[in-house]
């Protein structure tokens, strides 16, 4: 799996969609680990402003399968790569085809500054201003403003 250029690792919901509605389009996809079954990934696609995730397992044949929507046949895959190549296809079960890889840039871990994210964002660094939430800024200002009216 670590070999697949859109396999993000063990970055949890959260961060997978964020990352793909970073990305912003619609059928962007990526791959991560499963925050809820150990050893079991996920195949995340972005589809109507939503995010749909997919459960990916290979069985005991070393076959790769997808959860796909009920009463879609399963299909079983050599591997990862091969997988995805059929699901970039419409029909196949998915919300959304599989048409835009999002990459991750990097193996290093989740904490790690500008860990996965998309090459065609450049500089990790230039992202941060829009992690700053600008609510708590004007929350303290009310908070100065009443504690001004309290003591003055």
């Amino acid at each position: 799996m670590e070999n697949l250029s859109v396999y993000h690792g063990p970055i949890g919901k959260q961060e997978g969609e964020r990352r793909l509605a970073q990305d912003g389009r619609e059928g962007s996809y990526l791959v991560r680990d499963s925050d809820s079954v150990p050893g079991v990934f996920c195949l995340c696609v972005l589809s109507n402003g939503y995010v749909f995730t997919y459960r990916l397992h290979k069985d005991d044949a070393g076959s790769w399968a997808a959860e796909t929507t009920p009463g879609v046949a399963k299909r079983y895959f050599r591997n990862v790569k091969n997988l995805i190549a059929a699901f970039q296809k419409p029909d196949q079960g998915l919300a959304m085809p599989l048409l835009y890889p999002v990459t991750a840039q990097s193996r290093a871990p989740p904490h790690a500054p500008g860990y996965g994210l998309p090459p065609t964002h450049g500089d990790p660094g230039a992202i941060l201003p829009q992690r700053i939430p600008q609510v708590p800024m004007r929350h303290k200002k009310k908070q100065k403003k009443g504690a001004q009216k309290a003591f003055g």
